[in-house]
């Protein structure tokens, strides 16, 4: 039995990915350590601080099979301390004396710091790969849809028609923007620390910058100015830009699941024979993907605080806020690429149900189409009179049933201004779309903005 959900046999793959627990598991994580360690050590052999057999001997033995996880726990419980028992095995299986020549001149913030930025990037990489296929899945469905007019809604009401292709270009362009988050930010977050004890590099002296800039070289990391061991803040801008990110499909997830009502039923979710919406209905056909995308949004918004509360770390260490980070961030990552990855499928094989929104179209027996009757008459009456006559015939048709057209030829100043030919066209949603089809292609044209 699992005691959380991301590890759980039954629900992880609700709430996680593989590729993410295969970058935050245990092996890995201890291999990202040997690797800034063998990194490390190769770089001071060459400059000659520390022999190069014992580099090259350090570099071969940094392999995470080589070590006994279960004898590596047992003294970090003991020693309350996750690198020193890692820096002993070490020693253990290397040759000769090498092992003292591991962890030359490094603190272990150093270590976990490196190594947990080098798991971000893997993680990023996933991230962003699937954020792509999402983009792309929503650049072809708004190009397919381009034309396809359906109701637009605020407050949740019918307001005036769109396209659906209009619609999904919005998605579009946000999860485009998320993509140039993610990219504007990996600057600032992926970034190396090789500092020493309080950031001073005081144990290497005039050695220390050389060896910092080639450790990061070889681990293809940005080089810091200076120690970030207590300004995590660009650890807090990551869970911020990963959680718009989540909260971007999670959006598109409840829209869908809005969609889907079976008052409205304009779009479904990827369905296929077997899939169950419930235990006692035969008939259900749930939204449960969009459904767990949302859930995994409001989850991983809840995690930002976290990251916000490790910016006041204090003096030139706090292993508080380490604590913290090595709770929320494989969580973070492992919630973010599951909701992301779920929404691309989502957005791959949704259902567009244009019957449904053609219909839809009709509901309000001609008000979706009360601004284009009011802006007609304005030539003739001024926009504010306009406005006045049209709420009060539409109101009347909300009261007492019966269809826009009949009400406006009824009433003497309208019916007197516009022919019954020209109320038919006035009140023709798919002849008031605006711009949407434009809006697409502007949209659409941009397909290779965002590169990898």
């Amino acid at each position: 039995m699992s005691a959380y959900v991301i590890d759980s046999t039954l629900f992880r793959d609700q709430f996680g990915t593989e590729a993410m627990r295969r970058i935050f598991s245990d092996e890995t994580t201890v291999q990202r350590w040997l690797d800034v360690e063998a990194a490390l050590a190769k770089v001071q052999g060459e400059l000659g601080i520390i022999p190069r057999a014992a580099a090259d001997e350090i570099r071969r033995k940094a392999r995470v099979e080589l070590i006994d996880l279960g004898a590596l726990k047992a003294e970090m419980d003991r020693t309350a301390h996750p690198i020193v028992p890692l820096l002993r095995a070490i020693k253990r299986v290397c040759d000769g004396d090498a092992g003292e020549y591991v962890h030359w001149g490094a603190t272990t913030q150093d270590i976990v710091d490196s190594g947990t930025v080098l798991q971000l990037r893997d993680g990023l990489e996933e991230i962003e790969r699937d954020l792509r296929g999402l983009l792309d899945n929503l650049l072809k469905l708004a190009a397919t849809h381009r034309d396809r007019v359906m109701v637009g809604r605020s407050h949740g009401q019918q307001a005036l028609p769109i396209t659906f292709g209009f619609k999904v270009a919005v998605w579009a362009e946000e999860i485009r923007r998320d993509l140039q988050r993610l990219d504007q930010m990996r600057e600032r977050v992926l970034v190396g620390q090789f500092a020493g004890a309080v950031g001073t590099l005081s144990a290497l002296g005039e050695h220390g910058i050389a060896v910092q800039e080639g450790l990061f070289r070889e681990l293809g990391l940005g080089c810091p100015s200076i120690a970030w061991h207590v300004s995590r803040d660009s650890l807090a801008e990551l869970a911020s830009v990963l959680a718009i990110a989540t909260g971007s499909v999670g959006k598109i997830a409840h829209e869908i699941y809005a969609l889907q009502k079976t008052e409205l039923g304009e779009l479904e979710e990827p369905f296929s024979p077997g899939k169950v919406g419930s235990s006692t209905m035969p008939h259900k056909r749930n939204p449960a993907a969009c459904e767990t995308v949302v859930a995994l949004a409001r989850v991983v918004r809840s995690i930002v605080p976290l990251a916000l509360e490790g910016v006041l770390a204090e003096h030139e260490r706090d292993k508080i806020v380490l604590q913290t980070e090595r709770e929320y961030l494989a969580r973070l990552f492992g919630l973010s690429h599951a909701a992301i990855a779920k929404t691309r499928a989502i957005a791959a094989g949704l259902t567009v149900r244009g019957a449904h929104m053609e219909e839809n179209l009709y509901r309000q027996r001609g008000l979706l189409l009360s601004e284009a009757v009011m802006m007609r008459l304005s030539d003739a009456l001024g926009r504010q009179e306009a406005h006045e006559i049209v709420y009060r015939i539409c109101m009347e048709v909300f009261e007492r049933e019966g269809t826009l057209k009949e009400a406006l030829l009824a009433d003497p100043l309208v019916g007197d201004r516009l022919s019954p030919e020209e109320i038919d066209a006035l009140l023709d949603p798919k002849a008031y779309t605006g711009l949407a089809g434009a809006f697409v292609d502007r949209v659409t044209a941009r397909r290779q903005d965002i590169t990898p």
